[in-house]
This record gives C-alpha cells, sequence and structure tokens, in this order.
C-alpha cells in the first residue's frame, strides 16, 4: 500500500495535515436547501472534505419487512425495516452533481459511498476524485474490486471487519492494480461507546497493513477523535448536521458546526504540539537552561582554601560548571580570593 494518498490535489499520510471528512449522510432531511447549508458550514468548521452516501433503497435492501430485514440490532433505529430507514436517510441521486460544484465551489473535496455498481457508474460519470467504502460493504469483494478498478484512492470503514477481513478488502484493490488504499478504525455503533473504540489498533493498523490509516469516530464529542490523530490518524471522518434537535436519523451521533470547528481547531493544535522526533533544544529551551543547577561559590573563599560542601554546591542558576564536576573539584584548593556568588570554573582551582 502507498504510505501517501492524493485526493484531489491534496495529499494524505505521514508529514500531512489531517484529512477531515464532513459526512452528511441523512443529515439533509430531504431538503435539498439543507444540505447546500450543510457543505457551507462544513468548509466554516474547518472541513476538507464533505461526504455523501450514493444509494436508493432498492438498491441497498429489499421492500421486505420478514424477520431478516427488521432492524432489532439494539440500535437507534430499531422497530423498523431496513427500507424503511433507508427511504428516510437516502440522498436524491439528482441533487448529487449539484452538491458537488456546490462543494467545490466552497474549495471541499466531495466524494461519496457507493453502494451499489450502479452508484459507482453514477459517481464516475460525476468524475469524484475517490470512493469510501462503508464497513458494512468490507465484506463485499466483488464490489470492492469493481471500485479499486476505477483507479481512485478507496477509503475504507472497518467497523465490522477483523483482520482477515481486512486484508481480503485489501488484498481485492491490490488484484486491481489500486494501491491508494485508507484505512479507517471504527466502531460500528451509533452513537460508538468509547470504551469500544480501542485508539490503540491504530498504530498497529499501520504497521500490519502498511497503508494510511485514519478515524471514523461515532463517539459524542471530539474527545476521541482529537486522540486518534496523536495516535496516529491521518484521516478523521465525523458525522455533521446543522442541529441535532432537527432529528433524522443519524442526528442523534452527528456533531453541529460549531462543535465541529472546535474538533478541527483542537486537531490542529494537536498536530502542532505533536512535531517530529527531536532531541534539539528550542532557542527558548536553550534560554531556560541557563536557570538549570550547576556549581557555584556559596560562602567567600580565600586563596588556598579547600573547597568542600560548605563553600561549593549545586543551585540556580546555569552558569556555573556542571553539577557532574563536584568530586573532581572537592578537596582541592582556590587558585585566588573567591566572592560568594561566583560561577564556578576550572580556573579558580589551584
Amino acid at each position: 500500500m502507498n504510505k501517501l494518498i492524493e485526493i484531489d490535489g491534496v495529499k494524505i499520510g505521514e508529514g500531512q495535515p489531517t484529512f477531515i471528512i464532513a459526512e452528511m449522510s441523512a443529515n439533509h432531511l430531504q431538503d435539498y436547501d439543507r444540505a447546500v447549508e450543510i457543505i457551507k458550514k462544513a468548509k466554516w468548521a474547518g472541513a476538507d472534505a464533505i461526504k455523501l452516501q450514493t444509494y436508493t433503497p432498492d438498491t441497498i435492501t429489499l421492500d421486505c419487512d420478514n424477520e431478516y430485514f427488521q432492524i432489532k440490532q439494539k440500535t437507534i433505529w430499531d422497530g423498523t425495516t431496513l427500507h424503511k430507514l433507508y427511504q428516510t436517510a437516502y440522498t436524491p441521486w439528482d441533487w448529487q452533481p449539484k452538491l458537488k460544484k456546490v462543494a467545490e465551489e466552497e474549495g471541499l473535496v466531495f466524494f461519496s459511498s457507493p453502494f451499489d455498481f450502479s452508484a459507482v457508474d453514477f459517481l464516475e460519470e460525476m468524475n469524484v476524485p475517490a470512493y469510501k467504502i462503508a464497513s458494512f460493504e468490507i465484506n463485499d469483494i466483488p464490489f470492492i474490486e469493481y471500485i479499486a478498478s476505477k483507479g481512485k484512492p478507496v477509503i475504507m470503514s472497518t467497523g465490522i471487519a477483523r483482520m482477515g477481513d481486512i486484508q481480503e478488502a485489501i488484498d481485492a484493490c491490490k488484484r486491481m492494480g489500486n494501491e491508494n488504499v485508507a484505512l479507517l478504525k471504527c466502531s460500528s455503533a451509533y452513537p460508538a461507546p468509547v470504551e469500544e473504540i480501542n485508539l490503540n489498533t491504530i498504530p498497529n493498523m499501520k504497521e500490519t497493513f502498511n497503508a494510511v490509516v485514519g478515524l471514523s469516530d461515532h463517539t459524542m464529542g471530539n474527545c476521541v477523535s482529537v486522540a486518534g490523530v496523536a495516535k496516529g490518524a491521518h484521516i478523521i471522518e465525523k458525522h455533521m448536521t446543522l442541529r441535532r434537535a432537527d432529528g433524522g436519523a443519524d442526528s442523534k451521533f452527528s456533531m453541529e458546526p460549531e462543535e465541529f470547528k472546535e474538533m478541527v481547531d483542537n486537531i490542529r493544535i494537536v498536530e502542532k504540539a505533536l512535531g517530529k522526533v527531536t532531541y534539539d533544544l528550542t532557542e527558548k529551551q536553550r534560554n531556560s537552561r541557563e536557570h538549570s543547577r550547576s556549581l557555584f561559590i556559596v560562602k567567600d573563599v580565600k586563596v588556598g582554601e579547600v573547597f568542600t560542601e560548605d563553600n561549593l554546591r549545586s543551585i540556580r542558576p546555569g552558569f556555573g560548571l556542571e553539577t557532574k564536576y563536584i568530586k573532581d573539584i572537592l578537596g582541592k584548593k582556590a587558585k585566588q580570593d573567591i566572592k560568594k556568588g561566583t560561577p564556578m570554573a576550572w580556573n579558580l582551582i589551584e
């Protein structure tokens, strides 16, 4: 896998700013103007990209209400069927080219998660710069191969995947000659309990799969996303809505614009703090070092007098000899009269 991928001119990976994705999902509430407003708010909040989902209820599931299609896994959507949920949540396809134009005018990267072959073909016509594979599609190997064959970068969420599933999905991309793949650590619970996130998996994923790794975060608040960046995530994906109180299928685990902006600001602070591996001192640190400890004369000393622990001590500031030399000096004699407060130096020793 490539350690650095590029989406619409934006480089993602080691040494690059975190790529921050605002996921619109169902938060448009079937209102086109609201979808436009979410895109504009995503830009205001500091997102790098806006992501949609491309499906219809009939391309993602069946209009069937038998036991297999009932939602009953203790989710926020329990009590309805898959088809009914997706009927309220899908983004009309005729909106999407127009929303892409809005996003690009705002300076945002625009892409989507397709959920069947026809959605991929539709997005290809729109010339999207990348594809996102949702957690629940990571085990659909023929579908992943079809997406990877388009030659665009592929971002895959791993929320329901075991290690073997992830490797199979990566291998599918490789078979299509596509090594521009990023993996997102994810917990497919909505909202996700923080104790199930296991951010320590992020560096292990980077090492195991030799790929760009990020985090698709469904927890409340921004702590997990910010910590994910500190653990090495190069991509952060978060759902965004205008106001949770407006409702909708995904509102309960979506950020409002002000919250999203706070997350972005905190991520940018953490990026600066992470810096690089270095033991060099900055100018401020070098200046501060003057206040470290060193050897000083702490009582007046006459010429020929012996240096003892009574007249020579380790104290602040740091203008005298290093404290490691004290045993080499104790017992020796002063070469001249020395006043209290004089930094110890070799030329003061007889």
